[in-house]
């Protein structure tokens, strides 16, 4: 069942997602060449922690970390080393949660470390666009399909491809709520969207093929090709006559397209 949050909620959920972009606004100077992801995961802990709420990811499922780090060709799910080092050049996720009173805000970033190329840049803006085009379409009474096609057209017709296997989701004193929300579809398919449903909608997108591949961990997702991919992602809320994202610090600069 999908829910549709309440005002008190609502103000808990904005309450949780301001905390994630807190994360984001003061972890970015630290991604650079020569930090651990584990080094990266203490700081956005020690950040969540700070402002009173708990890092939603920590034990999650069992997942050990506080944040996932995923790097290159790690799509998602990346956990926390202070054996994998950041080098010139990567591309790393940073997938952030944080539960405030019982609410959790979820988000992503992919950031360059150092100088990257000319693809890993093309790559992560991409992505970033391509949520922003297909959350441009999101208000009372469009379907979910509109949103998911709107993501899988802005990508592909870059020339980039769609994991098959992961999605975005509802989102409120549960990390993964109904509905799930692929990043590929039909238009015209799926819920309609109602005002007060919080969704966490996230392209994550590949360069080269779809196929991934899980590590025995059981946790980090590689693409099965090893080429780049890239994750962004934000908690929203629909509303009267559109949306509200959640989960972005004022000042932020974002890559926002609009159809």
């Amino acid at each position: 069942m999908i829910e549709c949050k309440s005002k008190r909620e609502i103000e808990l959920m904005r309450k949780a997602g301001a905390i994630v972009a807190s994360v984001f606004k003061g972890i970015q100077p630290h991604i650079k060449p020569g930090v651990s992801t584990q080094e990266l995961a203490d700081i956005a802990e020690n950040i969540i922690r700070s402002q009173g709420a708990t890092p939603t990811f920590k034990g999650y499922g069992g997942f050990p970390g506080a944040i996932c780090v995923s790097i290159n060709e790690t799509l998602i799910h990346g956990i926390p080393s202070k054996k994998v080092i950041l080098k010139e050049g990567d591309i790393v996720s940073l997938d952030v949660g944080a539960t405030y009173n019982g609410y959790c805000g979820d988000a992503c970033r992919t950031y360059p470390v150092g100088q990257v190329s000319d693809e890993a840049a093309r790559l992560m803006k991409v992505t970033e666009e391509s949520f922003w085009y297909g959350v441009s379409k999101i208000k009372p009474g469009i379907r979910l399909g509109d949103v998911s096609n709107a993501i899988q057209q802005y990508n592909e017709s870059h020339g980039y491809s769609i994991p098959r296997d992961y999605t975005g989701h509802g989102i409120g004193t549960h990390l993964h709520e109904d509905p799930m929300i692929p990043n590929y579809g039909k238009a015209g398919t799926g819920p309609i969207l109602l005002e007060g449903m919080c969704l966490a909608i996230e392209p994550m997108v590949a360069s080269g093929k779809h196929q991934t591949r899980v590590l025995p961990d059981e946790w980090t997702v590689k693409m099965r090709d090893g080429k780049l991919s890239a994750h962004y992602e934000n908690t929203i809320v629909v509303t009267s006559d559109g949306y509200e994202v959640l989960t972005t610090y004022e000042g932020e600069k974002i890559n926002n397209v609009k159809s």
